[in-house]
């Protein structure tokens, strides 16, 4: 997430799209609300007509899985009215680079398609270089193979009717809302976008978070305050978790997890260090190598790097360890054992029927959670016999959040210190205890019985985990942050030395070095634990009137990296440094004094010396994106389950590279009568994710007590169905009942002249509780996913309904 929560109020336009933020965040919407106030436009699009909607000032409805269509209509709009913010599209992003003479695109595949390997060869997709190495620009934007030219081409099948045939949305409707959030290209106003699962759970989610990057770099609209491309995380510490790394392509810090093919430490680095040639581009990733080094020695703190490195696990080359593919593999015997922390995958994986038979294929499972669940209890589910599962399953229960002492990172990226209120009941434990006692007793076996490979469990730094005994926060906060390993003398930029002893903690990620003298668990927290103490435990809201223009308070807490506020906040201000926004300014540049103003400015050096987008390689946004599996640019595909069998776009119907199992393609249905109805999965105030922490509470069961279907009264006519009377939900994968809610805030959609009928279902139950909750929505759910994430598409699948 690019801005943070209170950031929200400085917008002009606020765009709510793949989210119910009204409902499923509603302390943000104190802030969304604090911009209406000030006058800002609000605008949901959504296939329900929400909480949300009920709060924003225009509605627009629109087909769930349609978004591209709506979004490319969006990016055509803008460059047909010569809407962009010019100066800003010209200086901050790849629109004047020039792409390869081979890349080329035709009727939905872009070029370097292998169709019996299901994937692109990435190589046409690249930019043509100059003599010194750095892209070539054309900045007039004239070129036809320059990125905005490519751009034009690219969305000019994008117009208006088609969009709305395709999307069911009201071609009124949408040119209405093109128009409102355009507004905001201007240098002095600012949009946002606010997403959830709603853009992510489909086969094209990584694409439609591009889509709207897209729009934002064209309306100058990324690292301003107000603007941004802004995620809603499902939880309090999603941010922080994604930091950590709890996904299977990265590693702490958002550096790749290493894999087979990596054999040497010197070929990691070689294989995942970016080098530019631009002198103007500060290519941040270039100091990874440090920041790899100093990761390694917080997992080995006494093995030199070579040796750190070849006991880090890898990944076989070329292998996708995502969510689907390892349950797929458990399915096929392929695991002994599984560890479900937290999580209750049985009822929130997709094709639930499907994850709970692989569950029955493990040896063991220790489930590790607060309450029972329909995981650590599907061996005695609906139609499961228990004589013929041979999995033995563990329990260990787990301390709530609020027994437990330790940081979450918030949306805005806020790193927040939260401190134990109750003790843990019974016999539960927080998760750092359980982890910690794990590894001394697996370290206590591998001591006495050896093992085949004793050194990565043996070299493990177990001693920054706590004292022997019980876990301790503290030690694991200053690790992350990392400390000195060796007196390492630093040189200030006037000359003077410092000596740093060992076991300083470290005061910033410029000071991580490649040589194995410093440890950090993860780069981008240095500077959040240093000889200061917990940055994160500050609650000081002071500001100076700058800062408080904008709201930035930056003595709260402590926000990655190094405290800044507003990521990229280096293209707030144009090639002298003024803001474009004097009025809400993140960063202004003090020329008497030859320093930034407000916020930690994003790359250093004076105006117009860096590009803005420190991260990127060439240093600018990504309008044209060549590192995706699915194409440098986001094009329409329907779900690979839908109810058309053509669309306008392409004769591609769906994504060529969408991860999928051949084995289950006889349970997807595309267009099939028996199964007319497109259905989507949501989730409600009153409960939680799968419903592990709220259905045993009888006030939010009270409220919410089962599994219910949304749908409209046209429907429920054809049906006839009754409000409140018990349908059954079906399809190939499975079957479930719900209660029927027969409501106006669903419409039929007119989609290429036939009417398409969309109804909604809550992700939130599971059988185990309340016994007449009904089952988990996920059973009705297709195993398929994104290409780049492996995400599940579980926002638009095809169902029957019909009178239980």
């Amino acid at each position: 997430m690019t801005n943070h929560w209170i950031d929200f109020k400085n917008s002009d336009c606020i765009l709510i799209m793949g989210s119910n933020a009204a409902e499923n965040h509603p302390i943000c919407w104190k802030w969304v609300t604090r911009a209406q106030e000030a006058g800002a436009t609000v605008i949901h699009v959504d296939p329900r007509y929400t909480r949300t909607s009920s709060k924003a000032d225009m509605y627009v409805p629109l087909r769930s899985g349609s978004d591209i269509g709506v979004l490319g209509g969006m990016i055509k709009y803008i460059l047909d009215n010569d809407l962009t913010q010019k100066e800003y599209v010209l200086h901050y992003t790849n629109a004047p680079f020039i792409v390869s003479k081979d890349f080329d695109f035709k009727d939905g595949l872009f070029s370097g398609f292998d169709e019996a390997g299901r994937k692109y060869d990435k190589k046409s997709w690249s930019f043509e270089m100059d003599e010194n190495g750095v892209p070539k620009r054309d900045m007039t934007l004239k070129d036809p193979r320059c990125v905005y030219q490519i751009l034009k081409k690219h969305y000019d099948r994008y117009d208006s009717k088609k969009v709305s045939s395709i999307s069911g949305s009201p071609e009124d409707q949408l040119l209405a809302f093109y128009k409102a959030y355009t507004a905001t290209g201007k240098p002095d106003k600012a949009g946002t976008i606010l997403y959830a699962m709603g853009w992510t759970q489909h086969t094209v989610g990584v694409q439609n978070i591009r889509a709207m990057s897209i729009i934002q770099l064209l309306l100058g609209n990324m690292g301003v305050a107000g603007g941004g491309v802004n995620a809603l995380r499902g939880e309090s510490n999603v941010q922080g978790s994604t930091d950590q790394a709890l996904l299977f392509h990265i590693i702490p810090g958002y550096m790749a997890t290493p894999r087979s093919n990596w054999a040497t430490l010197e070929d990691y680095n070689k294989a995942n260090t970016p080098v530019s040639k631009d002198p103007k581009s500060v290519n941040w990733w270039q100091h990874k190598p440090k920041y790899f080094a100093s990761l390694l020695k917080s997992f080995y703190k006494e093995a030199d790097l070579p040796t750190a490195y070849s006991w880090m696990p890898k990944l076989d080359a070329g292998q996708n360890a995502s969510w689907l593919v390892l349950f797929d593999k458990m399915l096929k015997g392929q695991f002994k054992g599984f560890f479900s922390w937290g999580m209750n995958p049985a009822a929130s994986g997709a094709d639930s029927n499907k994850t709970r038979e692989a569950l029955s294929k493990l040896d063991w499972m220790v489930n590790v959670n607060m309450f029972e669940n329909e995981t650590g209890s599907f061996w005695k589910g609906p139609g499961v016999d228990p004589k013929k599962v041979k999995t033995e399953v563990f329990f260990l229960p787990c301390a709530v959040s609020v027994e437990k002492e330790g940081s979450i990172t918030n949306s805005g990226r806020w790193m927040q210190w939260r401190y134990a209120g109750p003790s843990p009941m019974g016999e539960s434990k927080p998760d750092g205890d359980i982890i910690y006692e794990l590894a001394l007793k697996i370290r206590e076996l591998y001591k006495k019985d050896k093992g085949a490979f004793p050194d990565p469990i043996l070299g493990l730094n177990v001693d920054d985990w706590g004292d022997g005994h019980v876990f301790d926060p503290h030690k694991v906060a200053k690790l992350i942050n990392g400390y000195y390993l060796k007196d390492t003398v630093l040189k200030a930029p006037d000359g003077t030395e410092t000596v740093m002893k060992a076991g300083t903690q470290v005061a910033s990620f410029a000071h991580l070095k490649d040589d194995g003298s410093t440890c950090s668990g993860n780069w981008i927290y240095t500077a959040s634990y240093t000889e200061k103490g917990n940055m994160s435990a500050r609650r000081d809201k002071t500001q100076t009137p700058e800062q408080a223009k904008v709201g930035l308070y930056p003595n709260w807490t402590w926000s990655w990296p190094v405290n800044r506020r507003v990521i990229y906040n280096r293209a707030s201000v144009d090639m002298n440094g003024k803001p474009w926004a004097p009025q809400k300014p993140v960063l202004a540049w003090d020329e008497a004094g030859k320093k930034w103003l407000i916020d930690v400015v994003d790359g250093g050096g004076a105006p117009g010396a860096k590009h803005p987008f420190i991260m990127r390689k060439h240093g600018v946004g990504q309008i044209y994106g060549p590192g995706l599996n699915d194409g440098p640019l986001p094009e329409y595909y329907e779900p690979l389950e839908c109810p058309v069998t053509e669309h306008p776009f392409s004769t591609q119907l769906n994504s060529p590279t969408a991860l999928m199992f051949a084995e289950d393609a006889h349970k997807r249905t595309t267009c099939d009568p028996r199964f007319p109805f497109v259905c989507t999965s949501y989730r409600v105030t009153e409960h939680w994710q799968t419903g592990v922490l709220t259905r045993w509470l009888p006030w939010l069961t009270e409220a919410q007590p089962q599994m219910f279907c949304e749908m409209s009264e046209e429907l429920a006519e054809l049906k006839g169905i009754k409000n409140g009377e018990k349908v059954i939900l079906e399809n190939p994968r499975g079957q479930l009942w719900a209660i029927a809610i027969v409501t106006k805030r669903l419409k039929p959609f007119d989609v290429m002249g036939n009417p398409v009928h969309v109804v909604g279902i809550p992700w939130h139950y599971g059988w185990v509780w309340p016994k007449d909750g009904g089952d988990a929505a996920n059973l009705l759910t297709p195993a398929v996913g994104d290409p780049n994430t492996g995400i599940p598409e579980t926002k638009a699948f095809m169902v029957n309904v019909k009178k239980a």
